[in-house]
């Protein structure tokens, strides 16, 4: 059986290292090449150096992105999980009707983030307007705008993982902490979480991940604004996160703006595949070998 695995493997593996290679290694090697380069279209692309770079980091725009990005991934981590985590405990509790709350929490999930930002900008407008203001209006009103879409979004789907691992939670571990008189709280701090942890450590990186790449709720529901003029002329979008900094740079009407916006595009990568392995690498420490 081993020797006909050896010898039948490549007939199964080559497709898809053929399909994985085209369509994913040989595009980011060429995007790193694209961000050394100065051009308008793939064809007329002429090297530049390191130029691409320079101006991705004098940019202004980009390291306010940076910052309203990471403080909003922040924030949206902790709310998502600790309400998925709430959520997902409360419906293993073997209370009525948790395959019906199960399937309503989940349902956001499977709705596109440009509809949803559409929706939810309806509905804030709807309530701000009562106010005489406007989501587009006060960047406050951005931030948790969208802090409140990502999370109803978000937390049916970290939801389920979480349900997942406290369904394998070792029954006879709980037994034996209610047997010598452990409260509520002390199981859930010293063996639920505990051996939740590879839950929470998939939740944790999908969060933190997705909060900095957020990009088609971030387009529908304020597009970045509203947005502040500096006094060198040059305007800040106060809601603009870096994706879509990334797409509005690329877009632009100068003659490097490719160039610049995708070394900001590797940059971008680099950024968010840094923080995702240390928060996995931190985190899978704190996992219980059962």
């Amino acid at each position: 059986m081993q020797r006909a695995t050896r010898l039948w493997s490549p007939l199964f593996l080559g497709p898809v290292v053929i399909a994985f290679t085209i369509g994913f290694v040989w595009p980011f090697i060429w995007g790193i090449w694209l961000s050394l380069c100065q051009f308008q279209t793939v064809s007329d692309a002429r090297f530049v150096g390191f130029g691409n770079y320079i101006r991705a980091f004098q940019d202004t725009t980009f390291t306010h992105a940076f910052w309203y990005t990471a403080l909003f991934a922040v924030v949206s981590l902790v709310l998502i999980n600790v309400l998925a985590f709430t959520v997902a405990y409360i419906l293993t509790q073997s209370i009525k009707g948790s395959n019906l709350f199960r399937t309503v929490f989940f349902m956001p999930n499977l709705i596109g983030g440009i509809v949803l930002g559409y929706i939810w900008s309806m509905i804030f407008d709807g309530i701000l307007s009562r106010f005489s203001t406007s989501i587009l209006m006060e960047s406050k009103y951005g931030f948790w705008g969208l802090i409140i879409l990502m999370c109803w979004q978000q937390i049916g789907y970290m939801m389920i993982i979480y349900i997942a691992g406290l369904q394998n939670v070792p029954g006879e571990m709980l037994e034996a902490a209610r047997i010598d008189g452990a409260t509520r709280w002390e199981t859930l701090f010293k063996i639920t979480i505990p051996n939740v942890m590879p839950s929470i450590t998939i939740c944790m990186f999908l969060s933190l991940t997705n909060g900095f790449k957020l990009f088609d709720q971030n387009l529908a529901l304020t597009g970045g604004q509203p947005f502040i003029i500096q006094p060198d002329g040059s305007t800040i979008k106060t809601t603009e996160m870096l994706a879509l900094n990334i797409f509005n740079t690329f877009n632009g009407t100068g003659s490097t703006s490719q160039g610049t916006a995708q070394a900001k595009a590797v940059i971008f990568f680099v950024l968010v595949a840094g923080l995702g392995l240390a928060q996995l690498a931190y985190t899978r420490k704190k996992e219980v070998q059962q």
